[in-house]
């Protein structure tokens, strides 16, 4: 028999004495048990055995109250966890130990994209996985008589990572922390803490680590190198979680830094539009007059409404780049604009934004380095009856630019409206028929 009654102050006393099975097993699969997964948590009725691999340990005090384990000691195909109320389980379940779990009785469930068995609770009347009393803990865990295997972590890069990988054990290469996380300890004192690691090309992955743990207080490396831990899933969202600081082997130099932001004057405002007969059809072009694409990483497009000074809403491009001798068109309304035009627009920025002005607002590009690029209007002056309205009408950039330009320069442009005040062209516009989104 197996006991675990006693209460410890600390982890440092001997080792129970453990009993192992060798009972031959039908073993089903992680997979077949996964199947019975509905979309809501049950409790299993079939008389199934499963066979796992323990990956996790609660010895460094990174673990509590859950054991991962996953179907083979090296390529495993799945994992799987079981919530349990067993503390110091690594005197039971060392890592490698083969173990063949009872599933009959317990419960199935999936939180947040990660599967889990164990005991259940109730809140709102909804069930939900949780910890399987000490009492049954070895009446469902059986430890295998097989020897401890060593487990063999799959190599993998972030982006390879996949849900079949969740539950299991994983080694990532070439990784460390991201730079403005150095100098801090693993976790805040008392509370789970969130620290990412990066890849050479910025991929980041979230490292959890509690607040309780032996190395909770300890500096995070400032090299890079290799991380090993179970990985598992929040939010779709992959994590990782590492046993003990012996999981981090961090003893190269860091990246170099990737430079992915990039400024050119190349790129530049083409048209922006304000349909006499149809405000939900405006919309602002931008035009890329070299001959690369550009990403867009780092810029906005601001707006400075009327006579303010201060921006009053902004587009973040950082998503987006833009194809040599291309165009993105911008709109406050992707429906409308489609509607109208007949194509989605590259971006739908929604309303109030940069691409919905009236015709008498200011607009600027800004580069990853605060520069502005191009700039349309007097910043601080409203555009009615000034050179640079174009209220009912349009603003279009003239064949002949090629760059941006940090000073509003009107002959750089033809600007229709509905006064024709200062030498604008007094000609309403009207959508679609006087706009050409998307044709420089």
């Amino acid at each position: 028999m197996l006991v675990f009654n006693a209460c410890v102050k600390n982890r440092d006393f001997d080792e129970p004495e453990l009993v192992c099975s060798d009972e031959d097993f039908s073993i089903v699969s992680i997979s077949e048990l996964k199947n019975l997964y509905a979309g809501e948590t049950v409790q299993v009725q079939e008389d199934w055995v499963i066979k796992g691999y323990v990956v996790s340990s609660d010895k460094s005090g990174n673990f509590f109250n859950v054991l991962h384990f996953q179907d083979a000691s090296s390529n495993p195909t799945e994992g799987l966890q079981i919530e349990l109320e067993l503390r110091d389980s690594h005197l039971f379940f060392d890592i490698g130990r083969s173990v063949f779990i009872k599933i009959k009785g317990l419960y199935l469930g999936q939180s947040n994209g990660l599967f889990k068995i164990g005991g259940v609770f109730t809140s709102f009347g909804n069930r939900s996985v949780g910890r399987l009393p000490n009492s049954v803990v070895f009446d469902h865990i059986l430890l295998s008589c097989d020897t401890v295997e060593k487990i063999l972590p799959k190599s993998v890069s972030i982006l390879e990572l996949n849900k079949s990988m969740v539950n299991t054990l994983v080694r990532i290469d070439n990784i460390e922390f991201k730079e403005d996380e150095i100098g801090q300890s693993f976790a805040v004192e008392k509370e789970e803490t969130q620290r990412t690691l990066v890849d050479c090309e910025d991929n980041e992955l979230i490292l959890i680590n509690s607040g309780y743990s032996d190395f909770q207080a300890q500096i995070i490396p400032d090299k890079m190198g290799v991380a090993t831990g179970v990985l598992t899933m929040d939010k779709n969202e992959f994590q990782l979680i590492i046993r003990t600081v012996d999981d981090l082997d961090f003893n190269f130099e860091r990246c170099e830094e990737l430079i992915d932001e990039f400024t050119s004057t190349s790129v530049f405002i083409s048209e922006i539009a304000d349909p006499d007969n149809n405000s939900g059809a405006r919309f602002l072009e931008l035009y890329n007059s070299s001959n690369e694409s550009l990403s867009l990483k780092g810029w906005d497009l601001v707006r400075y409404t009327n006579t303010s000074s201060e921006v009053s809403s902004t587009i973040d491009l950082s998503d987006y780049s833009i194809d040599a001798n291309g165009l993105i068109v911008i709109s406050p309304n992707a429906l409308e604009f489609e509607n109208v035009y007949g194509f989605l627009p590259t971006i739908s920025a929604g309303t109030n934004s940069p691409a919905d002005s009236n015709g008498d607002d200011n607009i600027a590009l800004i580069d990853p380095f605060g520069t502005v690029i191009d700039i349309f209007g007097v910043i601080g002056e409203d555009g009615s009856n000034t050179n640079h309205e174009f209220e009912d009408g349009k603003a279009v950039r003239i064949i002949e630019v090629i760059s941006g330009n940090s000073v509003f320069t009107e002959s750089e442009w033809f600007i229709y409206n509905d006064t024709g005040n200062n030498g604008t062209i007094d000609k309403p516009q009207n959508a679609p028929f006087d706009y050409t989104p998307g044709i420089r």
